[in-house]
Formats: structure tokens, C-alpha cells, sequence
């Protein structure tokens, strides 16, 4: 049956259908734990604000959860606006909440988990059923939702509680959305022990009801903090040097950071790797971020201040942060007023800003506290240089492999110092302008760069022999340092001069045509590169947004965006923040050449804060022949009629760069 497609074929998906119809874009779907941490997170919110003092978490037998606190409680009244209850528009209405607009005096929230705003609108829309009863003001206001956040009763006064205030919860989540109904008993301790370590004075309950319909009841309190809970992290094992823990944010007068801004850690080095955490403003960021980052620069830039200060490294040794860092183990809680996570999960932080603040914070007072103990200097400092020796030693083994018959590397190639094949890195750069915008923005350690004047030739149809007749190509070939092969050989990769190859090209048409030509180079000939994972494409952003200050609290920002679609995002949640948008400068890069090294630096280069795309090859003979056949359709001298009808067919799905 032919399928139609008119007006009727639109569908607009309102209230919390979204959620409901794409639940993994939102939240976690393996079990209801993300849905029933965004109730926890609110309630730590208003802890972390100073207003609650009691966090109760209890797991029913029935699959539920209640989470109350003590804090304010949610506003009942009727929004200026909408002209609904603020606490039916919380549960009910994605993009709305009080965490918004972080200017002094109009907001609810200094510091919170994040500003995307839907978050228990989320948790509403997979469960069945939620019920809301929150004390204000004298009164305690009740109203239930169901069905998804579809059906919902009226918000009702159903007593007095006197001085009493705070919010209770419970959520019923829909087994429908979950692989597995129940809420993982271990991870919900380990947040909750986690929120007691990070809120001082905040008692943490959890009460699990029992079989018999009785509670088995656990509380946490950490008096020592971060440091008493990197103990009990360790568990048996001995830190070599004394475990370091302070905090430090920012004050009124800071130029760079509004006040409050900051961090607080703990960390010590063990003899063996052990887990690490983090948390922006409470919310636990498993997978790290650029606040990890900021403690480790941080770190390493006052240790080996320590070592250069008493002259403790050998003759021929440089320190690399790994070395320093690769046996560390950290808590960190950094509070940052506008936290930009990787996805609404919130398992990474990507704000670019937490690396200097984080580093900023945390450098100079353990560098004081190195040299007020200098005995644990010392051997932290032993520890690190042992890992740098124990590296070059290693780096050497592999350098005695590539000496018979190394090529001249190339003239124009700008060379790093490592010879570790993980750390090493090589861009290949369009354009000499990029490219001494590179040079002088690459950490001259790890990263090299070689510019590519031109496009690379089409090498889909160049027999291997013939490869070097192309000067770009032999320059690629060289400075890489391993010969061209086909698919099916296993190539010897022992001379491989650097582990990632990052190809950085303008934002534009050129660009693309300059990365296709690329890896059409890398699939035919060096396919050993792209099976293993060692290719990687840069990505620019194509605008620059400048946001003046607002007041001292707001400092003035540079943010970047990929593309039109991420501009749009960043001015919506500017507008929401209060920035008008006349205010808000946007510039357009023409290409790399046009950034300056700090810029190129910030966007493309820094591991902590660049963007790069790994390029991999899909598994299987089916993929490989149905790649082959495209890359013969595209890049092959006899296929120009079939390109056409492609072209012709697939046309409508490019967007123009006009």
C-alpha cells in the first residue's frame, strides 16, 4: 500500500509526549534510578541553598518512592504568566522551573544541578502515577498526578502544618519504560551517601520497607567530610602522603567568576588505582568533565612547581600530568553557576569556564600545603617521577623499532617532543594560516602539526606504489611513519609515530571536501588506522557568542557554536537567563584561519576542551561491501553518471552553505 503524505502525516507532540514517546533522549532506561535522582537532586537543592536540614528517601514495597525534605516547599500559587499552580507547571511542563535567570534576587537557586528545566517534568511523564504534597506557609497543599502527567486532580488544601514546610513526593514509575521496574538498591545508596558527604550539617535517611511491612532504616552523616569518605573509598589501602583535602571559592571581588563559584576536594596517591568521583553542584558526574580536568592541571602545575623548587627531577626527565595524576584519587564538588552538561543524563560536564576555575581554586593552596609538608611533597613527587621514568624507558623500546630506515620527516611538519605513542598526537591542518595558528596553540609536548596547502589528491584509484609521486601524501606517509597497506593485510604499525590523528579542516564545504579526501586516503590505504581507532576529525565551531557581564555575580563569557541549530540553543537559553538579546554579540568564522591561537586552542586542540569525532568502520562483511560501494560511487574517475542520479536522488537532504 502506497503511504500518503499531506497534512495529515504531521503529527505535533504536546505537553509530556515527548518524553513519553522518546523516554531515552530524557532520562536512563535501564531503570527508574535517574527519574527518582531528579526528585533527590531538587530536595539537595534545597540544601545546598541552606533551606533543608532532612533528606528522606523510603523504597515501598510496591515499586514506589517517597523523598521528602524540609526545605521551602514548592510555590502552590498561580504563575503571573501561565495562570496555573508553580507546582502543577513543574511536574507538568517541560522547560520551566526555578532555576532559571541566575541574576541577583530573581532566582530560587545560586547554584543547582542544571538549567535544561525538565527534570521531575520527566519523571512524571513514566510514571503512572506521582502525588505531590507540599507545606507552605501554614498549610499543607495536595495534588496527585496520573496516567503520565495526562490526568491531574485539583491542587487542594488538606490541613495545617504551623512553622512546619518542605516537600514530599512519591512516584509510582511505569514498568513500560524500564528494562528492569525497580530501582537499584546499591546505586541509590551510593547517591544518597554521597549527597550526605557533600551537604555538612544535611542528614541523609533511607528507609526500605521489609516483607513484614517493616522498615530497615540507614542514615548518613560524614563529620570529616571529603576526606572521611576518600577513606572509606580506600578502604584498607595506605595513601603514600597524608590525604589533602580544603576548599575554596570565589569571593565578591573576583574579576573572573561570580561569588560562590569554586570547589571543594579531597585526594591522595596509592600504590594501586582506585575510583575516583565528582559532582557539579551536587549532581554526581560519572563520566568526569572538564571540573576533573581543572583539578588535574591544577594539581600538576603545583607539584611540579614543588620539584623544580627543590631540585628534585633527574637530568633528562619531563614531567608529563599523567605522571603526576595517574595514581591520584579524588572527590571533587565544584559549584559552578551555570553548568553545561553532556546530555540531559548529566553524566558529563562540558562547560568550558571549569577548567580555569577548578585549577585556579585548587593550585595555589596545595601548593602551599606541599611546602608546609614537605616530607609528603616528597613523595608524591617520587611517586610521579618514577611514572615519567618508567614511561621514556618504555617510549625508548619502541623508538629502538623505527630506527632502520626512518624517512627525513617532512620540513613543514612543527614536531612534539614526546615520543609516547598514547600521549602523541598529529593534526593535519588545512591551510598554512591554520597552521601557524596551530603551532603556536598546541601543547608543543604532546600535539604536532602538519599543514596541507591545497587539497590532497583523490587517491581512491592510485595503485599503493604510485602513492608518493603526491608530495602531500608522501608528507602524510612520513611523518606517520608506517607504509600504506590494503584491508586485508595485517600491517606491522611498530613505527607509528603518534597513537591519535586529528584532522582539522575549516567548518565549511572546502573543509568537508578536505576530509573526505582524507579519509578516502586513510580507508584505501592506511585502513589499519581507522580499524584500530587512531583517526579522529576536529570540530570548529563556525560561531563565536560574546555575553556581556551582568553585574559582578554574572562575569562576562565567550561561548561557541558547532552550528545554526546550537546558536539557537545557547540565544534561547541566554534569552531564558535574562540577557536581552541586543546585548549578545554573535561572529561568524570563515575558517580556522581566522581564530587565534587561544581560540583554536580552546575549541580544537585542548583535550579538555575540544571537540572531536572518533571515526570508526562498521563491523561486518555486509558494512564493508556497502562502504566500498559507496566510496566507489563517490571518489571513483568512471562513476560520474551514477553520482549524478545520487546526487539527483539524495539532493534534497544537504542544507546549502550559501
Amino acid at each position: 500500500m502506497k503511504q500518503t503524505y499531506d497534512e495529515s502525516s504531521f503529527r505535533v507532540l504536546k505537553g509530556l509526549e515527548p518524553v513519553r514517546e522518546r523516554p531515552g533522549m530524557y532520562t536512563r532506561t535501564d531503570s527508574p534510578a535517574h527519574i527518582v535522582q531528579e526528585v533527590i537532586d531538587n530536595a539537595a537543592d534545597e540544601a545546598l541553598a541552606g533551606n533543608a536540614k532532612h533528606i528522606h528517601v523510603a523504597l515501598h514495597r510496591d515499586g514506589s518512592v517517597t523523598i521528602t525534605d524540609d526545605g521551602r516547599g514548592i510555590p502552590v500559587g498561580l504563575h503571573a504568566e501561565e495562570k496555573v499552580p508553580v507546582v502543577v507547571l513543574a511536574f507538568t511542563r517541560l522547560h520551566a522551573g526555578g532555576k532559571f535567570n541566575k541574576r541577583e534576587g530573581n532566582t530560587a537557586y545560586a547554584f543547582s544541578g542544571g538549567l535544561h528545566g525538565v527534570g521531575v517534568a520527566v519523571t512524571n511523564a513514566l510514571s503512572t502515577r506521582v502525588e505531590v504534597e507540599v507545606r507552605r506557609e501554614g498549610k499543607v497543599h495536595a495534588v496527585t498526578f496520573s496516567e503520565g502527567g495526562e490526568k491531574v486532580s485539583a491542587l487542594e488544601v488538606t490541613g495545617s502544618c504551623g512553622r512546619q514546610s518542605g516537600t514530599r513526593v512519591r512516584v509510582w514509575p511505569d514498568p513500560k519504560y524500564f528494562d528492569s521496574p525497580k530501582v537499584p538498591q546499591a546505586e541509590l545508596e551510593r547517591l544518597l551517601r554521597s549527597k550526605a558527604v557533600l551537604l555538612p550539617g544535611v542528614k541523609v535517611l533511607l528507609d526500605i520497607e521489609q516483607a513484614d511491612g517493616s522498615m530497615l532504616s540507614k542514615t548518613w552523616t560524614y563529620p570529616q567530610g571529603l576526606a572521611g569518605y576518600l577513606a572509606e573509598l580506600a578502604g584498607e589501602q595506605l595513601p603514600v602522603a597524608p590525604v589533602y583535602a580544603s576548599e575554596k571559592y570565589a569571593g565578591g571581588d573576583d574579576e573572573s567568576f561570580a561569588e560562590g563559584e569554586g570547589a571543594a576536594w579531597a585526594f591522595a596517591w596509592f600504590a594501586e588505582a582506585l575510583p575516583s568521583e565528582s559532582y557539579v553542584n551536587l549532581i554526581p558526574t560519572v563520566a568526569g568533565g572538564t571540573h576533573e580536568s581543572g583539578l588535574r592541571a591544577g594539581v600538576f602545575e603545583a607539584v611540579r612547581t614543588f620539584i623544580e623548587h627543590h631540585a628534585l627531577l633527574p637530568r633528562g626527565v619531563k614531567l608529563q600530568q599523567d605522571d603526576v595524576c595517574g595514581r591520584m584519587v579524588f572527590v571533587l564538588s565544584a559549584r559552578i553557576l551555570d553548568p553545561q552538561f553532556q546530555g540531559q543524563v548529566k553524566e558529563k560536564l562540558n562547560s568550558r569556564e571549569a577548567v580555569k576555575l577548578v585549577s585556579g581554586m585548587v593550585r595555589d593552596p596545595f601548593e602551599i600545603w606541599l611546602n608546609q609538608h614537605v616530607e609528603a611533597g616528597k613523595a608524591i613527587a617520587e611517586m610521579s617521577i618514577r611514572q615519567a621514568l618508567a614511561r621514556q624507558k618504555n617510549a625508548q623500546k619502541v623508538e629502538k623499532k623505527k630506527q632502520s630506515g626512518v624517512a627525513v620527516l617532512p620540513g613543514k611538519l612543527t614536531d612534539c617532543e614526546s615520543t609516547d605513542l598514547l600521549e602523541n598526537e598529529l593534526f593535519l591542518v588545512e591551510g598554512d594560516s591554520a597552521g601557524g595558528s596551530a603551532k603556536m596553540a598546541r601543547n608543543k609536548e604532546t600535539q604536532a602539526i602538519l599543514p596541507l596547502r591545497g587539497k590532497v589528491q583523490n587517491s581512491w584509484e592510485i595503485e599503493a606504489g604510485r602513492l608518493f609521486a603526491n608530495a602531500e601524501i608522501h608528507d602524510i606517509a612520513v611523518a606517520l611513519g608506517i607504509d600504506p597497506h590494503d584491508a586485508a593485510a595485517e600491517p606491522d604499525l611498530s613505527g607509528l609515530r603518534y597513537g591519535k590523528l586529528v584532522i582539522m579542516s575549516d567548518a565549511d564545504v572546502d573543509g568537508a571536501h578536505i576530509q573526505t579526501l582524507l579519509l578516502t586516503l586513510f580507508y584505501r590505504h592506511f585502513p589499519a588506522l581507522i580499524r584500530r581507532g587512531h583517526i579522529y576529525i576536529a570540530q570548529p565551531p563556525l560561531y563565536r557568542i560574546d555575553v556581556p557581564a551582568q553585574g559582578k555575580k554574572r562575569p562576562a563569557k565567550r561561548l561557541y557554536a558547532l552550528d545554526d541549530g546550537e546558536l539557537e540553543a545557547i540565544r534561547d537559553r541566554l534569552a531564558k537567563e535574562g540577557f536581552a538579546p541586543d546585548k549578545i554579540e554573535v561572529g561568524r568564522f570563515k575558517g580556522l584561519g581566522e581564530m587565534n591561537p587561544e581560540q583554536l586552542r580552546e575549541t580544537a586542540m585542548d583535550p579538555a576542551t575540544r571537540r572531536v569525532l572518533p571515526v570508526a568502520e562498521r563491523l561486518g562483511e555486509e558494512a564493508h561491501a556497502e562502504t566500498l560501494k559507496l566510496f566507489n560511487l563517490l571518489m571513483g574517475k568512471g562513476e560520474a553518471s551514477g553520482r549524478r542520479a545520487w546526487m539527483e536522488a539524495k539532493g534534497h537532504l544537504a542544507e546549502a552553505d550559501i
